[in-house]
């Protein structure tokens, strides 16, 4: 089963949206995003940000014609307020940061190395955007959850392995419906970083104390 990887950027970037939105609804029902959303114009609104930044890069994984995985990228002065919060109150110029949105894979498609590309892909482009750091920000669940599943490994080593450390001290808040509730409720998702050049992760980030 052969797997083609492209990354879009620019003006094509609009006409992934919709097929983006379908599968992070169909993915983020997993755990541990549990997102209970269905309705692909909001998924669209919410994407509107990377269709608006001039840095965005979509990296696509296509089966033949059929979009069976895809990441997101763009500056983070370009994400939402919620996410550019951690890095903007502790007085960090947020051009220095490049943020690494979703990585979403249909489940017949895991395991082809898409996670490790998407990761590389991802890289390339903060690196064209001269950012000095790549982050991302991974929803926190606890271990006891009724909902996590017995055979989860969570994928820390992995993102350990791309070069990424924890940022502990360094969160954001993110509402919407988990499956089986019904109304959203806010969730805490805790940031990643990675230096892109040598360059020193500011302290701020390090010990949670804005400056």
């Amino acid at each position: 089963m052969s797997l083609s990887v492209e990354t879009i950027t620019g003006a094509a970037i609009a006409g992934i949206i919709p097929a983006l939105a379908r599968l992070r609804i169909a993915v983020f029902r997993e755990w541990p995003y549990l997102y209970a959303g269905d309705d692909p114009v909001y998924e669209e609104a919410y994407l509107a940000p990377y269709v608006g930044s001039s840095g965005t890069a979509i990296i696509v994984a296509r089966h033949e014609s059929q979009i069976v995985g895809a990441s997101t990228c763009l500056p983070l002065k370009d994400e939402v307020a919620e996410i550019r919060a951690p890095f903007a109150q502790r007085g960090l110029d947020l051009e220095r940061f490049f943020y690494f949105g979703e990585s979403v894979v249909l489940p017949q498609w895991r395991g082809h190395g898409l996670g490790k590309r998407f990761f590389a892909e991802r890289e390339l482009q903060a690196r064209r955007m001269k950012a000095e750091f790549a982050v991302f920000c991974a929803v926190r669940r606890p271990e006891d959850h009724p909902a996590r599943p017995a055979s989860f490994r969570p994928l820390h080593k992995f993102w350990a392995d791309r070069g990424f450390t924890p940022l502990p001290a360094v969160s954001c808040s993110l509402d919407w419906r988990d499956v089986g509730a019904t109304e959203e409720s806010p969730h805490q998702l805790d940031f990643w970083i990675r230096p892109l050049r040598d360059t020193a992760i500011p302290d701020t980030l390090l010990t949670g104390i804005p400056a």
